[in-house]
Protein backbone atom coordinates (compact mmCIF):
# COMPACT_ATOMS: atom_id res chain seq x y z
CA UNK A 1 0.00 0.00 0.00
CA UNK A 2 1.35 3.45 -0.65
CA UNK A 3 2.68 5.53 1.72
CA UNK A 4 -0.17 8.61 3.64
CA UNK A 5 0.38 11.76 2.28
CA UNK A 6 -1.61 14.24 4.25
CA UNK A 7 -0.69 17.40 1.51
CA UNK A 8 -2.09 14.71 -1.05
CA UNK A 9 -5.24 15.73 -3.01
CA UNK A 10 -8.42 13.55 -1.99
CA UNK A 11 -9.61 10.91 -4.25
CA UNK A 12 -10.21 12.37 -7.81
CA UNK A 13 -11.68 9.55 -10.43
CA UNK A 14 -11.27 10.81 -14.64
CA UNK A 15 -13.29 8.76 -17.15
CA UNK A 16 -12.44 9.02 -20.56
CA UNK A 17 -12.82 6.79 -24.02
CA UNK A 18 -10.15 5.86 -26.17
CA UNK A 19 -10.66 5.44 -29.88
CA UNK A 20 -11.48 1.58 -30.10
CA UNK A 21 -14.19 1.67 -27.73
CA UNK A 22 -12.38 1.79 -24.46
CA UNK A 23 -13.34 3.25 -20.78
CA UNK A 24 -10.75 4.51 -19.04
CA UNK A 25 -10.71 5.23 -15.41
CA UNK A 26 -7.93 7.63 -14.41
CA UNK A 27 -7.68 6.98 -10.54
CA UNK A 28 -5.72 10.53 -9.04
CA UNK A 29 -4.84 11.56 -5.01
CA UNK A 30 -5.87 9.89 -2.24
CA UNK A 31 -8.41 6.75 -2.17
CA UNK A 32 -9.01 6.50 1.57
CA UNK A 33 -12.52 5.66 3.27
CA UNK A 34 -11.84 8.79 5.24
CA UNK A 35 -11.69 10.71 1.94
CA UNK A 36 -14.51 12.25 0.61
CA UNK A 37 -14.46 9.55 -3.02
CA UNK A 38 -16.22 9.12 -5.84
CA UNK A 39 -19.51 7.30 -6.34
CA UNK A 40 -19.68 3.96 -8.59
CA UNK A 41 -22.96 5.12 -10.05
CA UNK A 42 -20.76 8.07 -11.73
CA UNK A 43 -19.52 4.71 -14.37
CA UNK A 44 -23.09 2.99 -13.85
CA UNK A 45 -24.24 5.79 -15.79
CA UNK A 46 -20.94 6.10 -18.00
CA UNK A 47 -22.14 2.39 -19.30
CA UNK A 48 -25.45 2.59 -19.31
CA UNK A 49 -25.18 5.46 -21.78
CA UNK A 50 -22.97 4.01 -24.19
CA UNK A 51 -21.87 0.15 -23.39
CA UNK A 52 -18.29 0.40 -23.88
CA UNK A 53 -15.76 -2.78 -25.80
CA UNK A 54 -14.09 -2.75 -22.37
CA UNK A 55 -12.63 -1.24 -19.29
CA UNK A 56 -9.07 0.04 -18.47
CA UNK A 57 -7.82 1.65 -15.47
CA UNK A 58 -5.07 4.19 -14.77
CA UNK A 59 -3.71 4.79 -11.49
CA UNK A 60 -0.49 6.43 -12.35
CA UNK A 61 -1.42 9.62 -10.29
CA UNK A 62 -2.44 7.45 -7.16
CA UNK A 63 -1.03 8.48 -4.57
CA UNK A 64 -2.17 6.69 -1.24
CA UNK A 65 -4.97 4.03 -1.19
CA UNK A 66 -6.87 1.34 1.18
CA UNK A 67 -10.24 -0.42 1.59
CA UNK A 68 -12.35 2.52 0.09
CA UNK A 69 -10.57 2.19 -3.63
CA UNK A 70 -10.82 -1.75 -3.62
CA UNK A 71 -15.08 -1.07 -2.24
CA UNK A 72 -14.99 1.06 -5.56
CA UNK A 73 -13.30 -1.20 -7.69
CA UNK A 74 -15.45 -4.59 -6.57
CA UNK A 75 -18.69 -2.39 -7.09
CA UNK A 76 -17.22 -1.45 -10.73
CA UNK A 77 -16.17 -4.75 -11.23
CA UNK A 78 -19.79 -6.66 -10.59
CA UNK A 79 -21.41 -3.81 -12.95
CA UNK A 80 -18.89 -5.03 -15.76
CA UNK A 81 -19.33 -9.14 -15.32
CA UNK A 82 -23.22 -8.38 -15.16
CA UNK A 83 -23.05 -6.14 -18.78
CA UNK A 84 -20.22 -9.04 -19.69
CA UNK A 85 -17.85 -6.18 -20.15
CA UNK A 86 -14.08 -7.27 -20.22
CA UNK A 87 -11.70 -5.08 -17.53
CA UNK A 88 -7.83 -4.66 -17.88
CA UNK A 89 -6.53 -4.36 -14.25
CA UNK A 90 -2.97 -4.25 -15.82
CA UNK A 91 -3.01 -0.78 -14.67
CA UNK A 92 -3.57 -0.40 -11.19
CA UNK A 93 -0.74 -1.20 -8.12
CA UNK A 94 0.15 -4.73 -7.93
CA UNK A 95 -1.51 -4.78 -3.95
CA UNK A 96 -4.80 -4.30 -5.63
CA UNK A 97 -4.42 -6.52 -8.59
CA UNK A 98 -3.84 -9.15 -5.79
CA UNK A 99 -6.64 -8.33 -3.05
CA UNK A 100 -9.20 -8.13 -6.28
CA UNK A 101 -8.14 -11.19 -7.38
CA UNK A 102 -8.43 -12.95 -3.79
CA UNK A 103 -11.57 -11.63 -3.37
CA UNK A 104 -12.89 -13.31 -6.47
CA UNK A 105 -11.60 -16.66 -5.70
CA UNK A 106 -13.13 -17.01 -2.73
CA UNK A 107 -17.18 -16.30 -3.60
CA UNK A 108 -19.96 -14.64 -0.82
CA UNK A 109 -21.36 -17.82 0.31
CA UNK A 110 -25.38 -17.71 0.32
CA UNK A 111 -27.07 -16.34 2.96
CA UNK A 112 -24.09 -15.15 4.90
CA UNK A 113 -25.49 -11.56 4.75
CA UNK A 114 -28.54 -11.19 7.00
CA UNK A 115 -31.31 -10.03 5.85
CA UNK A 116 -32.61 -6.76 7.46
CA UNK A 117 -35.90 -7.08 9.17
CA UNK A 118 -37.55 -4.07 10.98
CA UNK A 119 -38.54 -4.80 14.60
CA UNK A 120 -42.36 -4.13 15.52
CA UNK A 121 -43.38 -1.05 17.18
CA UNK A 122 -43.80 -2.93 20.75
CA UNK A 123 -40.59 -4.97 20.13
CA UNK A 124 -38.53 -2.17 19.86
CA UNK A 125 -40.39 -0.35 23.27
CA UNK A 126 -39.35 -2.97 25.07
CA UNK A 127 -35.82 -2.50 23.97
CA UNK A 128 -35.63 0.52 24.87
CA UNK A 129 -36.83 0.33 28.35
CA UNK A 130 -34.40 -2.47 28.73
CA UNK A 131 -31.58 -0.14 27.73
CA UNK A 132 -33.10 2.78 29.94
CA UNK A 133 -32.93 -0.18 33.08
CA UNK A 134 -28.94 -0.41 32.45
CA UNK A 135 -28.33 3.51 33.46
CA UNK A 136 -31.33 3.80 35.91
CA UNK A 137 -29.31 0.77 37.81
CA UNK A 138 -25.86 2.24 37.74
CA UNK A 139 -27.15 5.23 39.19
CA UNK A 140 -28.73 3.05 42.20
CA UNK A 141 -25.76 1.41 42.55
CA UNK A 142 -23.66 4.20 42.83
CA UNK A 143 -25.94 6.50 45.11
CA UNK A 144 -25.99 3.55 47.47
CA UNK A 145 -21.80 3.38 47.21
CA UNK A 146 -22.43 6.76 48.18
CA UNK A 147 -24.35 5.81 51.19
CA UNK A 148 -22.38 3.22 52.42
CA UNK A 149 -19.13 5.91 52.18
CA UNK A 150 -21.58 8.63 54.29
CA UNK A 151 -21.89 5.70 56.93
CA UNK A 152 -18.62 5.18 57.29
CA UNK A 153 -17.60 9.18 57.59
CA UNK A 154 -20.36 9.30 60.60
CA UNK A 155 -18.20 6.54 61.95
CA UNK A 156 -15.20 7.87 61.35
CA UNK A 157 -13.86 4.95 59.49
CA UNK A 158 -13.73 6.96 56.29
CA UNK A 159 -10.82 7.23 54.61
CA UNK A 160 -9.48 10.78 52.50
CA UNK A 161 -7.17 13.55 53.21
CA UNK A 162 -8.90 16.12 55.12
CA UNK A 163 -6.54 19.03 52.44
CA UNK A 164 -8.05 17.39 49.81
CA UNK A 165 -11.26 18.54 51.40
CA UNK A 166 -10.40 22.27 52.52
CA UNK A 167 -9.25 22.66 48.78
CA UNK A 168 -12.40 21.40 47.66
CA UNK A 169 -14.34 23.45 50.42
CA UNK A 170 -12.25 26.45 48.88
CA UNK A 171 -12.97 25.59 45.25
CA UNK A 172 -16.73 25.31 45.42
CA UNK A 173 -17.35 28.02 47.91
CA UNK A 174 -14.85 30.89 47.76
CA UNK A 175 -13.62 31.08 44.31
CA UNK A 176 -17.54 30.85 43.38
CA UNK A 177 -18.41 34.06 44.79
CA UNK A 178 -17.63 36.32 41.96
CA UNK A 179 -19.92 34.51 39.65
CA UNK A 180 -22.54 34.03 42.05
CA UNK A 181 -22.29 37.60 43.12
CA UNK A 182 -22.95 38.05 38.79
CA UNK A 183 -25.81 36.15 38.71
CA UNK A 184 -27.74 36.75 41.42
CA UNK A 185 -27.54 40.92 41.70
CA UNK A 186 -28.83 40.09 37.67
CA UNK A 187 -31.63 37.65 38.51
CA UNK A 188 -32.76 40.17 41.31
CA UNK A 189 -32.62 43.27 39.33
CA UNK A 190 -34.94 41.58 36.36
CA UNK A 191 -37.34 40.40 38.80
CA UNK A 192 -37.47 43.72 39.82
CA UNK A 193 -38.00 45.64 36.58
CA UNK A 194 -40.45 42.93 35.12
CA UNK A 195 -42.29 43.11 38.57
CA UNK A 196 -41.81 47.00 38.56
CA UNK A 197 -43.25 47.26 34.86
CA UNK A 198 -46.43 45.36 36.05
CA UNK A 199 -47.24 46.88 39.18
CA UNK A 200 -46.86 50.91 38.68
CA UNK A 201 -50.24 50.38 36.35
CA UNK A 202 -52.10 50.05 39.79
CA UNK A 203 -49.84 52.03 42.08
CA UNK A 204 -48.23 49.22 43.90
CA UNK A 205 -44.66 49.46 43.45
CA UNK A 206 -43.66 49.41 47.06
CA UNK A 207 -44.68 45.68 46.26
CA UNK A 208 -41.84 45.07 44.27
CA UNK A 209 -39.95 44.77 47.26
CA UNK A 210 -42.18 41.55 48.45
CA UNK A 211 -41.44 40.60 44.75
CA UNK A 212 -37.94 40.55 44.95
CA UNK A 213 -37.41 38.73 48.38
CA UNK A 214 -39.97 35.96 48.41
CA UNK A 215 -38.35 34.67 45.15
CA UNK A 216 -35.23 35.13 45.98
CA UNK A 217 -35.31 33.66 49.20
CA UNK A 218 -37.94 30.74 48.57
CA UNK A 219 -36.81 29.43 45.31
CA UNK A 220 -34.37 31.50 42.91
CA UNK A 221 -31.61 31.96 45.06
CA UNK A 222 -31.27 28.39 45.83
CA UNK A 223 -32.29 27.46 42.17
CA UNK A 224 -29.49 29.42 40.65
CA UNK A 225 -26.75 29.24 42.53
CA UNK A 226 -27.76 25.46 42.10
CA UNK A 227 -27.38 25.79 38.21
CA UNK A 228 -24.38 27.91 38.50
CA UNK A 229 -22.47 25.60 40.40
CA UNK A 230 -24.09 22.52 38.23
CA UNK A 231 -22.43 24.08 35.00
CA UNK A 232 -18.74 25.67 37.20
CA UNK A 233 -18.43 22.75 39.67
CA UNK A 234 -20.43 19.41 38.40
CA UNK A 235 -18.75 19.67 35.49
CA UNK A 236 -15.05 19.97 37.01
CA UNK A 237 -16.18 17.24 39.26
CA UNK A 238 -16.30 15.01 35.95
CA UNK A 239 -13.43 16.38 34.44
CA UNK A 240 -11.06 15.48 36.98
CA UNK A 241 -12.67 12.18 37.92
CA UNK A 242 -12.53 11.55 34.02
CA UNK A 243 -9.06 12.20 33.84
CA UNK A 244 -8.08 9.93 36.34
CA UNK A 245 -9.92 7.38 35.55
CA UNK A 246 -8.43 7.59 31.52
CA UNK A 247 -4.97 7.86 33.67
CA UNK A 248 -5.55 4.96 35.44
CA UNK A 249 -5.31 6.45 38.54
CA UNK A 250 -8.70 5.48 39.95
CA UNK A 251 -7.79 1.94 39.12
CA UNK A 252 -4.09 2.45 41.14
CA UNK A 253 -6.28 3.46 44.31
CA UNK A 254 -8.08 0.31 44.12
CA UNK A 255 -5.32 -1.45 43.57
CA UNK A 256 -3.67 -0.20 47.17
CA UNK A 257 -6.72 -0.98 48.78
CA UNK A 258 -8.40 2.58 48.68
CA UNK A 259 -12.03 3.03 47.98
CA UNK A 260 -12.11 5.73 45.09
CA UNK A 261 -15.12 6.59 46.39
CA UNK A 262 -14.08 7.28 49.74
CA UNK A 263 -11.02 9.25 48.97
CA UNK A 264 -12.61 11.13 45.97
CA UNK A 265 -16.70 11.29 46.16
CA UNK A 266 -16.83 11.62 49.65
CA UNK A 267 -14.99 15.06 49.85
CA UNK A 268 -16.37 16.23 46.43
CA UNK A 269 -19.90 15.93 48.06
CA UNK A 270 -18.93 17.41 51.60
CA UNK A 271 -17.58 20.39 50.36
CA UNK A 272 -20.75 20.91 48.13
CA UNK A 273 -23.11 20.34 51.10
CA UNK A 274 -21.19 22.81 53.38
CA UNK A 275 -20.98 25.66 50.82
CA UNK A 276 -24.16 25.37 48.97
CA UNK A 277 -26.11 26.43 52.11
CA UNK A 278 -23.78 29.77 52.48
CA UNK A 279 -23.75 30.62 49.25
CA UNK A 280 -27.66 30.28 48.85
CA UNK A 281 -27.85 32.88 51.28
CA UNK A 282 -25.19 35.04 49.88
CA UNK A 283 -27.28 35.02 46.90
CA UNK A 284 -30.50 35.99 48.73
CA UNK A 285 -28.75 38.79 50.05
CA UNK A 286 -26.87 40.12 46.68
CA UNK A 287 -30.75 39.34 44.90
CA UNK A 288 -32.21 41.66 47.29
CA UNK A 289 -29.96 44.31 46.78
CA UNK A 290 -30.12 43.84 42.61
CA UNK A 291 -33.96 44.40 43.32
CA UNK A 292 -32.80 47.52 45.54
CA UNK A 293 -31.16 48.94 43.29
CA UNK A 294 -34.17 49.15 40.72
CA UNK A 295 -36.46 50.31 43.65
CA UNK A 296 -34.52 52.83 44.82
CA UNK A 297 -32.71 54.15 41.41
CA UNK A 298 -35.81 53.63 38.97
CA UNK A 299 -38.88 53.57 41.04
CA UNK A 300 -37.72 56.28 43.21
CA UNK A 301 -38.33 54.38 47.04
CA UNK A 302 -36.67 55.55 49.69
CA UNK A 303 -34.10 52.72 50.80
CA UNK A 304 -35.57 52.15 53.79
CA UNK A 305 -38.77 51.42 52.95
CA UNK A 306 -37.55 49.27 50.82
CA UNK A 307 -35.74 47.81 53.44
CA UNK A 308 -38.89 47.54 56.01
CA UNK A 309 -41.04 46.09 53.09
CA UNK A 310 -38.55 43.20 52.66
CA UNK A 311 -38.11 42.27 56.14
CA UNK A 312 -42.04 42.66 56.60
CA UNK A 313 -42.67 40.29 53.49
CA UNK A 314 -39.87 37.44 54.24
CA UNK A 315 -40.19 35.15 56.90
CA UNK A 316 -37.66 33.01 58.69
CA UNK A 317 -39.77 29.31 57.20
CA UNK A 318 -39.07 31.17 53.77
CA UNK A 319 -35.43 31.36 54.23
CA UNK A 320 -35.26 27.89 55.65
CA UNK A 321 -37.11 26.45 53.44
CA UNK A 322 -34.67 27.92 50.64
CA UNK A 323 -31.71 26.92 52.67
CA UNK A 324 -32.93 23.23 52.75
CA UNK A 325 -33.43 23.52 48.99
CA UNK A 326 -30.13 24.29 48.31
CA UNK A 327 -28.58 21.52 50.39
CA UNK A 328 -30.25 18.92 48.78
CA UNK A 329 -29.36 20.59 45.15
CA UNK A 330 -26.12 20.59 46.23
CA UNK A 331 -26.17 16.79 47.14
CA UNK A 332 -27.77 16.37 43.30
CA UNK A 333 -25.06 18.65 41.83
CA UNK A 334 -22.05 16.38 43.52
CA UNK A 335 -23.50 13.04 42.69
CA UNK A 336 -24.39 14.03 38.96
CA UNK A 337 -20.85 15.23 38.47
CA UNK A 338 -18.77 12.28 40.19
CA UNK A 339 -21.63 9.46 39.12
CA UNK A 340 -20.58 11.10 35.31
CA UNK A 341 -16.55 11.35 36.10
CA UNK A 342 -17.01 7.77 37.47
CA UNK A 343 -18.35 6.37 34.24
CA UNK A 344 -16.31 8.25 31.86
CA UNK A 345 -14.89 5.90 29.17
CA UNK A 346 -11.07 5.66 28.51
CA UNK A 347 -10.63 8.17 26.02
CA UNK A 348 -9.73 11.81 25.48
CA UNK A 349 -13.04 12.81 24.27
CA UNK A 350 -14.80 10.86 27.15
CA UNK A 351 -13.48 13.49 29.53
CA UNK A 352 -15.74 16.42 27.81
CA UNK A 353 -18.79 13.98 27.22
CA UNK A 354 -18.70 13.12 30.65
CA UNK A 355 -18.24 16.62 31.72
CA UNK A 356 -21.17 18.23 29.60
CA UNK A 357 -23.65 14.68 30.90
CA UNK A 358 -22.53 15.73 34.30
CA UNK A 359 -23.93 19.26 33.40
CA UNK A 360 -27.23 18.45 32.02
CA UNK A 361 -27.90 15.55 34.77
CA UNK A 362 -28.01 18.20 37.50
CA UNK A 363 -29.64 20.75 35.87
CA UNK A 364 -32.90 18.13 35.15
CA UNK A 365 -32.09 16.87 38.63
CA UNK A 366 -32.62 20.46 40.59
CA UNK A 367 -35.83 21.86 38.07
CA UNK A 368 -36.87 18.21 38.64
CA UNK A 369 -36.69 18.54 42.27
CA UNK A 370 -37.36 21.74 42.38
CA UNK A 371 -40.84 20.97 41.20
CA UNK A 372 -41.30 18.53 43.58
CA UNK A 373 -40.72 21.06 46.78
CA UNK A 374 -43.10 23.52 45.26
CA UNK A 375 -46.08 20.53 45.57
CA UNK A 376 -44.53 19.18 48.86
CA UNK A 377 -44.24 22.92 50.29
CA UNK A 378 -47.99 23.51 48.99
CA UNK A 379 -49.15 20.56 50.60
CA UNK A 380 -47.75 21.24 53.85
CA UNK A 381 -48.56 25.12 54.18
CA UNK A 382 -44.84 26.03 53.84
Amino acid sequence: MTSQDPTAPRGDLAVARSNDGTLVMRFAGRWQLRSELPSPDVIRNEIESAPPRRVAFDAAQLTAWDSGLLTFLTKVTELCTQRQIPTDRAGLPTGVQRLLALAEAVPERKGARQATVVPWWLARLGTAVLDAREPARQMLEFIGQVTLAVGKLVRRKARYRTADLMLLIQQAGADALGIITLISFLVGTILAFVGAVQLEQFGAAIYVADLVGIAMVREMGAMMTAIVIAGRTGAAYAAQLGTMKVTQEIDALTTMGISPLEFLVLPRMLALCLMMPLLCLYADCVGILGGAAVGVGMLKLPLLVYYNQTAHAVHIGDLVGGVFKASVYGVLVAISGCLRGMQCGNSSSAVGDAATSAVVTGIVFIISVCGLFSVIFYVLGI
